[in-house]
């Protein structure tokens, strides 16, 4: 058997001691022995035990055993984490309630059995992995933890197009269907994610986000998947990794289109499985999760020139939502603007409450390329520069990007031919030849849009 974890071992009977260390070598990765608890507390911050097997008499004549209960409490005030089994030549039931009472794991009676003796030192160092990863388990969705404010609330808006997506959203969301969210930046694939949990019947449990994007290849594994003690250089302590901490709850991989090849594989096993492997470790652990992928690229143009899984795709693409673009949802930029408004007024200290006449002419002519972030930021810049009530189209500092015009130039056309050609044509612009994100916003099916694809010959 694998031998794991530290303990230190206290008792002023020398050979005792050795008898002791002999047995547990075979047990534990290091043992270390005192013959008197007085260098003890040093000792503990010196090796950072798992373990420890304390005497509760080191006095001679005295056999009270309250030396043991000082120490145990010393040593529970110093380090509350460690598990505490004693050892006594005296079965006193009374000794051995106090001693639980103040934290004490278990208690040993001399002489001991040998094989009683090691079943209990490794049920004290499972409890204490198990108390460990608990409490970094719970520290970890602490962290991931958000609130359900209005600020983080998802806005639906009254677009025809957002209509269509909330209906689906609404059907889907109760399942444990995986889902792939995809859209430009800026669109709020992240808001529609934490609304698809909000939703859920996982609603209870955490939404864990990950960006992969953001995370170094070296650390894709031990991030996802977590690691154990003694893996790699700083491994110095086991950790659970984000699946783990989503189990139960919801999983968000955004950017998952920016997944190296070679890895792939290793997500497309886990979410397989339903199970993963921590770094270091041959032990898989089960995992529960609902997952949904977020994504601007264009994964199945990636599928076809080779640089992302077909099969990881249908096993993350079970439900595909395509959120539109601010420009397709023209009707909901000034109620947003006004969302944004609020917000930061508020944060400011502003005395801003709406926008006059000639702003909102300008938020509504404007294309929006960076979609609802480029139209926070540029509402809260707004704000800052504001002294009024209203907010003016002065100071909307509305970046334009390189040759984009003022305003959008409405297209004229001498046939509806010609005016399907276009829009058809822009659809796939606009979706980089996703012909399934092309469809849905023409609101046709894929057949009719290949047979105008043959008819317009694109």
């Amino acid at each position: 058997m694998k031998k794991e974890g530290t303990i230190i071992v206290v008792d002023d009977n020398r050979s005792m001691l050795t008898a002791v260390e002999i047995l547990l070598n075979g047990v534990f990765e290091r043992v270390v022995t005192l013959s008197s608890p007085t260098r003890l507390l040093n000792t503990l911050r010196e090796v950072h035990p798992d373990v420890l097997l304390l005497d509760m008499n080191f006095s001679s004549g005295i056999n009270s055993g309250n030396e043991g209960l000082y120490w145990l409490s010393e040593v529970k005030k110093a380090s509350p984490d460690i598990e505490v089994v004693l050892f006594t030549a005296y079965a006193d039931i009374d000794l051995a309630v106090k001693a639980m009472q103040r934290g004490a794991t278990d208690f040993v009676v001399k002489p001991w059995n040998n094989a009683k003796l090691v079943t209990t030192l490794r049920n004290a160092l499972a409890l204490r992995r198990s108390r460990s990863e608990a409490k970094q388990l719970g520290d970890i969705k602490r962290s991931f933890s958000t609130d359900s404010t209005a600020e983080n609330a998802m806005f639906w808006g009254t677009s025809s197009a957002m209509k269509r997506l909330r209906s689906m959203v609404e059907k889907v969301a109760a399942t444990d269907a995986n889902i792939l969210i995809t859209g430009e930046n800026g669109t709020g694939k992240e808001m529609l994610a934490r609304e698809l949990h909000r939703l859920s019947n996982r609603r209870d449990e955490l939404i864990v986000p990950v960006d992969l994007g953001a995370i170094p290849e070296t650390l894709f594994e031990s991030e996802l998947f977590g690691y154990v003690k003694g893996a790699f250089t700083d491994a110095r302590s086991d950790r659970a990794g984000k699946f783990e901490a989503a189990s139960k709850g919801t999983l968000f991989l955004d950017e998952i289109g920016n997944l190296p090849y070679h890895q792939q594989a290793k997500l497309l096993t886990a979410l397989q499985s339903r199970s993963i492997v921590r770094v270091g470790s041959n032990t898989p652990i089960p995992v529960d999760i609902r997952l949904i992928s977020a994504t601007n690229r264009d994964l199945d143009r990636m599928v076809a020139d080779g640089s992302f899984r077909e099969d990881l795709l249908y096993r993350i693409n079970t439900i595909h939502i395509e959120l539109p673009s601010l420009a397709e949802r023209t009707e909901d930029i000034v109620p947003l603007a006004e969302i944004f408004l609020k917000r930061y007024a508020t944060k400011y200290n502003k005395p801003c409450t709406g926008f006059d006449p000639q702003a909102r002419e300008k938020l509504t002519s404007h294309a929006w390329p960076g979609n609802i972030r480029e139209l926070q930021h540029t509402v809260e810049k707004a704000v800052i520069m504001a002294d009024t009530e209203s907010v003016t189209a002065d100071e909307l500092l509305i970046s334009r990007r390189e040759g984009e015009e003022p305003g959008p130039r409405p297209a004229t056309f001498s046939t509806l031919e010609e005016m399907e050609r276009s829009m058809v044509t822009e659809a796939l612009k606009r979706h980089e030849g996703n012909l399934s994100a092309v469809a849905a916003q023409l609101g046709v099916t894929r057949q009719t849009l290949y047979n105008k694809l043959k008819k317009y010959n694109l």
